[in-house]
């Protein structure tokens, strides 16, 4: 399973960052060319001793010389980009904790019985609905008190196969209660069931979602920052300006 688990990690890290599997492996910075990129673009990840960076063609040769000699810790503190997210992957030696409250009702809805809850707002991390009533999320465990839905688990498909990846909501008055713990526990226990890799995102400032990550069983794999696109309305865009360096000429 291990195994399984990596594989599919590392096909997704290559696909959005535009890399090679063979330099996930490598203890260097990677540059990669993002080839969709419309505007300028830099987003940066780092796996194992690996750190890939990712830009827009225009942009790598002058990204390459401002990092040159850089540390990792250096390259993420680069003000051209904003945000750092970690992503988790379920550890199979630990089983988590399973404890909540018997006050509160579980369900488990997967595929079309999803479409029930259309119309339901307050849980945009775990399940959103477009104007079409379409939504990405394809499995859901759901908390209710008194038939009040008090927190979502959901989890969407990734471009990866069998790769889904898990997002969690608790009304605020409900929070620091070991709900979000259950909710995610039992969704990736429901996904593992079913052959179906999960991984868990949360920010670096969200020190809650990193505890519930570590309660039900999850390990730190890669960390990014967010893509950062230079299209003129971005507020970093003025810190482009300031290094003097002539990127989107």
């Amino acid at each position: 399973m291990k195994e399984i688990i990596n594989n599919k990690v590392q096909t997704l890290l290559t696909k959005e960052f535009y890399c090679k599997f063979q330099e996930l492996e490598e203890d260097r910075i990677v540059y990669s060319i993002h080839p969709k990129a419309e505007h300028p673009y830099i987003k940066i990840m780092a796996y194992k001793n690996c750190v890939v960076v990712c830009t827009s063609k225009g942009l790598s040769a002058n990204i390459k010389s401002l990092l040159h000699g850089k540390s990792r810790d250096e390259i993420f503190e680069l003000p051209l980009v904003y945000g750092q997210t970690i992503h988790y992957v379920p550890d199979i030696y630990h089983n988590g904790e399973t404890s909540i409250s018997t006050d509160y009702e579980i369900e488990v809805l997967l595929g079309k019985e999803i479409l029930s809850l259309k119309g339901i707002e307050g849980f945009e991390n775990s399940l959103m609905f477009d104007e079409n009533g379409y939504t990405a999320t394809k499995a859901v465990c759901i908390v209710r008190e008194h038939n009040k839905i008090i927190g979502i688990s959901g989890a969407a498909e990734s471009s990866v196969d069998g790769l889904w990846e898990v997002g969690i909501d608790v009304l605020p008055e409900y929070r620091n209660c070991r709900i979000g713990t259950q909710l995610v526990k039992k969704l990736t226990d429901v996904l593992l069931a079913k052959n179906i890799v999960p991984f868990y995102s949360a920010s670096v400032t969200n020190i809650g979602s990193q505890m519930v990550a570590s309660r039900c069983g999850y390990i730190p794999v890669w960390v990014d920052t967010f893509g950062t696109i230079f299209d003129g309305t971005s507020v970093y865009q003025d810190i482009l300006c300031g290094l003097d360096i002539e990127f989107l000429k």
